[in-house]
């Protein structure tokens, strides 16, 4: 009696690419939660340590290190100011955190081709497994700074790698990827209370969180399902760049007509050369400044206005108020980052716009205090996280449809510096923004 295969093979084929397509779609979510997860819980811990390290040494360390809620809760003990904030703004922790991954994301996809896929995946894992023990066993604060620049460059590194991993594969791809970016700041922020929450210290949990890497190698070398001629260990291209020894070399006896068509054909499918790079870069310039612009009125809110929106009358405090600010931006952010499969938004400039006054009038609200209660504020920042999540996938969705097949993976990598160049500017901006309304 014939198999239920032998009697449907196009049924049988088809079970088989729907089986793939889940496999890359669940193996994509899982690498972004990982991506991100590790940048994510390594900051929360480290602000735990450098407390401890506080309590324990008599020496007072710089007080930009401690991020977050502990940032209200040892820094402003004391402060006068009207809008009982820190003198020193979280704007200083994200410019130690950003420019790694801004020179990174720069610098990178002019030379990361040279570099086989699997070896790119082996040095995220292991920055983020590094960031991971040297925060677990600082016992200084170079040291947790150092924990900070290891987890910025797997991050950083990881975004650029991923995103132009997803030219090989089915455009989907990039939805999952999303989704699981956005889903890191809730589910690790979260995990991490839980953990510590229980009685178990910072260190025991950083070491507990060593998971994170491992589940990155797993899903990357287990659950994906590359393209056959998918260049792994080896150093070139997939499909448009491979093929046979008697398609590539012209005969020694061919006619001109015959060497100039050879000739057309290597500049079709060859790698990239510097001067082809810079042309489609500047073919990217809307999608960066447009992505640059979401994240510059994002980070600028974030950093330089969040803490200085406290309502006095209200039954949550300061502390507490701010880490509901931080709560709702992340479920924004994870909301909008996995609406791909819903909604496609090509008018990114439009996002921009409404991201820039959503700045705008936090702005205002900082100096003129016209809002009624910090519900409001909620629903804005909750808001605010939805349009940079959507800016972010919609971006790279588009760069991914509209490049040709050759110029792809260089510019899904190379789009990605729109977002750490938003935020660096931000900080710098932010810095001088938050000191003047704390001195007040």
């Amino acid at each position: 009696m014939e198999s239920d295969r032998n009697r449907n093979p196009i049924q049988h084929i088809q079970t088989n690419d729907c089986f793939n397509l889940w496999r890359n779609w669940s193996g994509f979510w899982l690498i972004g939660l990982c991506n991100n997860f590790a940048y994510v819980v390594m900051l929360s811990a480290a602000q735990d340590i450098l407390k401890k390290q506080q309590f324990k040494n008599t020496t007072t360390f710089n007080s930009s290190l401690i991020i977050l809620d502990t940032e209200f809760e040892n820094l402003n003990n004391g402060n006068s100011s009207y809008y009982d904030c820190s003198s020193v703004s979280t704007a200083a922790v994200l410019l130690a955190d950003i420019f790694p991954t801004l020179i990174i994301k720069i610098s990178a996809p002019l030379v990361i081709h040279k570099m086989p896929h699997g070896f790119r995946i082996l040095f995220c894992v292991i920055m983020a497994a590094t960031s991971f023990l040297v925060v677990s066993f600082s016992s200084t604060v170079w040291m947790s700074i150092l924990g900070v620049i290891f987890a910025s460059t797997s991050s950083g590194f990881g975004e650029l790698t991923f995103l132009s991993l997803t030219v090989f594969y089915n455009r989907n791809v990039l939805g999952a990827w999303g989704s699981g970016t956005g889903g890191a700041g809730v589910v690790g922020a979260l995990l991490y209370s839980i953990l510590t929450q229980v009685g178990l210290s910072p260190q025991v949990t950083l070491l507990i969180m060593l998971i994170i890497p491992v589940t990155m190698l797993i899903s990357y070398f287990f659950l994906l399902v590359p393209p056959p001629s998918y260049p792994q260990w080896k150093y070139g291209q997939i499909d448009n760049s491979i093929e046979t020894s008697e398609e590539r070399e012209p005969l020694m006896v061919g006619s001109q007509e015959e060497q100039e068509t050879h000739s057309q054909e290597n500049r079709r499918t060859g790698l990239l050369t510097l001067t082809e790079k810079l042309h489609t870069f500047k073919t990217l310039i809307p999608f960066v400044c447009a992505l640059g612009v979401v994240y510059y009125a994002e980070y600028f809110i974030n950093q330089g206005l969040m803490e200085l929106l406290y309502f006095q009358k209200f039954f949550l405090n300061h502390a507490e108020q701010y880490r509901w600010y931080q709560t709702f931006y992340q479920v924004g952010v994870f909301i909008s980052r996995s609406s791909l499969c819903c909604m496609k938004i090509r008018k990114l400039w439009g996002l921009a716009l409404l991201q820039v006054l959503n700045a705008v009038l936090l702005l205002l609200e900082v100096c003129y205090k016209f809002l009624p209660n910090t519900w409001l504020v909620f629903a804005i920042i909750f808001y605010e996280g939805l349009l940079g999540g959507t800016a972010y996938v919609n971006t790279f969705y588009f760069i991914s449809k509209e490049t040709e097949d050759r110029q792809r993976e260089f510019a899904m990598a190379a789009a990605s510096v729109g977002d750490s160049l938003g935020i660096a500017l931000a900080g710098v901006t932010a810095f001088p923004v938050h000191k003047y309304f704390c001195s007040f």
